[in-house]
């Protein structure tokens, strides 16, 4: 069988386990296709894998894969598939390892869909995740409305800088929370109050009809800016206080008006082509904050470990192939 590059990693630990390796090039089965990748980014879930701390749900099935969303081109369709075809620049997310940090992937139909022609590659790659997790929380979660007040907690990250945009939108009022150097980007995004997060006490923020938030942190604290009858959503949980980050959001589901849901975001074609849409129509628009080559994909995960990211940081694999 054909090999490929692709990012894994032996053990858990720091960005420094993760390597380069030669691993069989993938065949797409029924209702698949190939994808030769372009970019894929480094989503939060991931640095967390990496660093062990979903071990209990990934257990110890090394070597491993990461990265869980590309743009690319299609180099090959199963037999089954009739809608799609060889050239096409799509994008897509994966919904179980092995990950997108590889040359090639083969991808389920139904989670991919034609990427936006108004963007790069490595622009692109940043709204699979981030773009569609924000769209589903506001939207479908939370059902946010025009004149309402929403909180973005991590306004300028993968998610919060779309959460920011598609808030403005809906004509919410928009507070973006976020560190001080990222401030005048989250004004830029549409925000309507940008707040410095480290400065600022939660409880100095006034009240909110929504909340959204992307760190998983402090989440009673945050919950009590609601107002009765408030939302709140999270992407994520506390993963060193798990158990009692999970009792706290099954508790709230339960007790009282002001609810703290948690989902995970998991697009498919319908949704995907949606944002490409609005990306195409420029009313979402991405932030790359550096591009790495996937051998230095350690560094980029080194990058996000320190905090301060704004935007996405994104692993280009290959070039476009040149077309005439």
């Amino acid at each position: 069988m054909t090999a490929m590059r692709a990012a894994v990693f032996d053990r858990y630990g720091p960005p420094e386990v993760l390597r380069i390796a030669m691993v069989p090039k993938p065949r797409p089965a029924a209702g698949e296709v190939l994808v030769r990748v372009l970019t894929t980014s480094l989503n939060g879930g991931e640095v967390e894998a990496r660093a062990g701390r979903l071990s209990a749900v990934l257990g110890q099935n090394f070597p491993m894969r990461t990265g869980v969303d590309l743009v690319g081109e299609i180099v090959e369709v199963a037999g089954d598939v009739r809608d799609v075809q060889v050239g096409q620049v799509v994008w897509a997310t994966s919904e179980s390892p092995p990950g997108t940090a590889a040359e090639y992937v083969a991808v389920r139909r139904g989670r991919l869909s034609l990427s936006p022609t108004t963007l790069t590659a490595a622009q692109a790659v940043t709204m699979p995740v981030g773009a569609t997790t924000a769209l589903t929380a506001l939207r479908d979660k939370v059902a946010i409305k025009a004149g309402e007040r929403l909180l973005v907690r991590g306004a300028t990250g993968g998610v919060g800088s779309f959460a920011v945009q598609i808030g403005n939108l809906q004509g919410a009022h928009v507070t973006a929370l976020a560190r001080a150097e990222a401030l005048e980007t989250a004004r830029a995004l549409g925000a309507d109050e940008a707040i410095d997060c480290r400065s600022t006490p939660l409880s100095a923020l006034g009240r909110f009809d929504v909340i959204l938030d992307t760190a998983g942190t402090d989440l009673r604290a945050q919950r009590r800016l609601l107002n009765t009858g408030g939302r709140m959503v999270t992407i994520t949980i506390d993963m060193n206080r798990r158990l009692a980050s999970l009792a706290y959001l099954l508790g709230s589901t339960i007790h009282g008006s002001r609810r703290v849901r948690i989902f995970r975001g998991d697009p498919d074609t319908e949704l995907m082509t949606e944002v490409a849409m609005l990306a195409d129509r420029s009313v979402l628009r991405p932030i790359v904050n550096e591009v790495y080559p996937l051998d230095r994909i350690a560094d980029a995960h080194r990058s996000l470990e320190a905090g301060g990211v704004i935007g996405k940081h994104v692993i280009e694999i290959a070039k476009p192939s040149v077309v005439g």
